[in-house]
């Protein structure tokens, strides 16, 4: 990796937050035997409720080998993304300089939400609304991080959400969710 530039040029947000609800339907789950029909999905409110409350998120990205990472970190749910703060030396920032796919998951697996989605270098609005919650959430003191992550100088991710799944282990079979955003 050639620095912390390379990570700003290759992830400025593309587009603004969804402003929609995203399409629910079942997952694609062959002989598990979830219904056919869309009675009982889950309201997009539910896996939105448990992306705010969840402490810890586990981070899925891909190295150059193709090999996945796996590692817990520290975010915030705001505005239809998961939002987390990294060095730019981590391995998480260095595989997501490479490849910005990664899957993102809630600390509850009996009440899972999964999401698959692309990480952006977060923008000076979320970074702003980052550290003025992040203290908030975790009883944790950023100021010593606010220059550097105003400045750009230490990445800020923000992942936005292509498909994400909930799985209620209570009711799992008749649950079962599948949204889709556009």
């Amino acid at each position: 990796m050639s620095g912390q530039s390379e990570i700003c040029n290759l992830f400025m947000p593309r587009k603004k937050n969804p402003t929609k609800e995203p399409k629910a339907s079942r997952p694609y789950a062959p002989g598990y035997g979830l219904p056919q029909t869309t009675k009982g999905l889950l309201p997009w409110k539910w896996a939105e409720h448990r992306l705010k409350r969840s402490h810890n998120y586990w981070i899925t990205t891909v190295k150059p080998d193709g090999s996945p990472h796996t590692m817990v970190v520290w975010g915030l749910w705001q505005d239809g993304l998961l939002v987390f703060s990294t060095g730019s030396k981590s391995r998480k920032a260095r595989n997501l300089t490479k490849n910005p796919r990664c899957v993102l998951c809630t600390e509850k697996a009996h009440e899972a939400v999964i999401v698959e989605g692309t990480a952006e270098i977060a923008d000076q609005a979320a970074r702003r609304k980052l550290l003025s919650n992040y203290g908030r959430k975790y009883k944790w003191d950023m100021s010593t991080m606010r220059d550097d992550i105003l400045s750009m100088k230490e990445p800020v991710f923000a992942v936005r959400p292509h498909v994400v799944f909930g799985l209620w282990e209570k009711q799992f079979i008749g649950k079962a969710t599948r949204w889709k955003f556009e």
